[in-house]
């Protein structure tokens, strides 16, 4: 049978961009691509990148106040969240264009269509249009989450946070989880009035328990009301704004509900059910270790697969993908010591077991250090750095790394190298520390303060 291509990719984001780049320039197959929204998905076009950015922006008051105790006659005016929101769009638009560039370059013919899956060969867009592949790629990814109660249609979510047209005086956000937790530290650095509420009793669950208290703590400090075992019994409009009736029965008015309460992966309406692809229960799609589906010729990549939500593992896999099936290197994306950053404010950079899940894993030490960095420090300020290690007993293998403080996600990345080479602790001890450096902490601890 004769092919219009031999990968069809359906979803423009991090993990079906690198898979379809790949297989056209380095793997010599003719690709077609759909995207039926923006070129880059929800990491580049909301999520990441438009996050990161508004979390520089939301920490420049802290740093202007503090160039004042170093001696700067530095003063911050109000924030323009216009001038802002118009520079983010610019550079988003720049960088859709950038994924178009590098589709373009390597061979690959785009769609600005949504697709489905006709056949285990054929997808067709939404002008009725029919293609055949001999591979089909699903790359959807996934959406945001809200539950299902009375005034939900007044919430917003991180779909639309970026293009508010303006900031609210007052803002709820209702989740525990990353988003939730970087988008109240984010509204309140920029001088939003922020209340979190989280049904669970401590917020980014998962997490390492001592690591999560601290950023939490840290937050608290900060200003970010958060409120625990707590969550929204229903949404009503008030002409004072949105009125969030609490489980607890307490109720007050926002100008601005987000809920970040999880995410779901985008398989609904692909018709892929029928055509035997297994869907599990929170709608991701079932592969193998090869990201291939029980259909031979479908594959899926990245957040709709629900395996680790993260836009590095979805690139993982769709370049796993390629090397699979277009270069003919059998490749399983690794899945194993993933390390991961929360750009709350302290940011909180971890990688392999928390030690909640080393107390499973046999005999082992921990080692901590807190103490105030040099630069607030000098300016007055109360931060508090934690730095955590653990240890296996027998193999003196470092299980987890936990970092909470500035620059955690740029620490981790580092330490993330070592730890997945199987350091020891006698090899971090060995390691000459850089001085003064807020890192240094981590190869001189020498005593564990628990073990077990």
């Amino acid at each position: 049978m004769t092919f219009d291509y031999d990968l069809f990719v359906i979803g423009g984001g991090s993990g079906g961009v690198r898979a379809a780049r790949i297989a056209a320039a380095e793997g010599g197959a003719r690709v077609g691509l759909a995207e039926e929204y923006r070129m880059g998905g929800t990491c580049v076009i909301r999520g990441c990148v438009p996050k990161k950015l508004m979390v520089y922006a939301s920490a420049y008051p802290g740093q202007i106040a503090d160039a004042r105790a170093y001696g700067w006659q530095a003063q911050a005016g109000g924030f323009d969240w216009g001038h802002f929101r118009t520079a983010l769009a610019a550079e988003l638009t720049r960088l859709e264009n950038a994924y178009r560039g590098t589709l373009k370059n390597a061979g690959v013919t785009t769609h600005d269509s949504r697709a489905v899956v006709e056949d285990a060969h054929t997808v067709r867009l939404a002008d009725g249009t029919a293609l055949t592949a001999k591979h089909i790629l699903i790359a959807t990814g996934g959406r945001p989450f809200v539950p299902d109660i009375p005034g939900a249609d007044l919430a917003v979510t991180s779909n639309e946070i970026f293009s508010l047209p303006a900031l609210p005086d007052r803002a709820l956000i209702v989740g525990g989880g990353f988003i939730a937790s970087e988008f109240a530290c984010i509204l309140n650095g920029l001088g939003v009035q922020t209340t979190q509420y989280y049904r669970g009793e401590e917020i980014l669950r998962g997490f390492d328990d001592e690591a999560r208290r601290h950023v939490a703590d840290a937050m608290r400090a900060n200003g970010v009301a958060i409120r625990c075992n707590t969550d929204v019994e229903r949404l009503e409009k008030t002409p004072q704004g949105i009125r969030a009736v609490a489980t607890d029965g307490t109720a007050d008015v926002y100008g601005l509900v987000l809920y970040a309460t999880g995410r779901r992966p985008n398989s609904a309406g692909l018709g892929l059910e029928r055509l035997g692809v297994e869907i599990g229960a929170k709608g991701e799609i079932v592969v193998d270790g090869y990201s291939q589906t029980a259909v031979p010729s479908i594959y899926a990549v990245g957040d709709v697969t629900d395996r680790i939500n993260l836009t590095p593992v979805a690139i993982r896999e769709g370049q796993a993908f390629s090397e699979t099936v277009f270069k003919g290197r059998p490749t399983q994306a690794d899945h194993d010591i993933v390390p991961s950053a929360v750009f709350t404010q302290p940011e909180l950079g971890t990688i392999g077991m928390t030690e909640e899940a080393a107390r499973d894993h046999g005999p082992a030490e921990v080692y901590t250090a807190t103490f105030r960095p040099m630069q607030t420090l000098f300016a007055g300020r109360q931060d508090r750095v934690l730095m955590k290690l653990i240890v296996a007993k027998d193999s003196r293998r470092v299980l987890g790394c936990h970092i909470v403080g500035p620059g955690a996600g740029e620490m981790i990345q580092l330490a993330a190298v070592a730890i997945r080479m199987g350091a020891t602790k006698e090899d971090f001890d060995r390691t000459v520390a850089v001085h003064p450096t807020i890192a240094e902490e981590l190869v001189t601890m020498k005593t564990p303060v628990r073990g077990w």
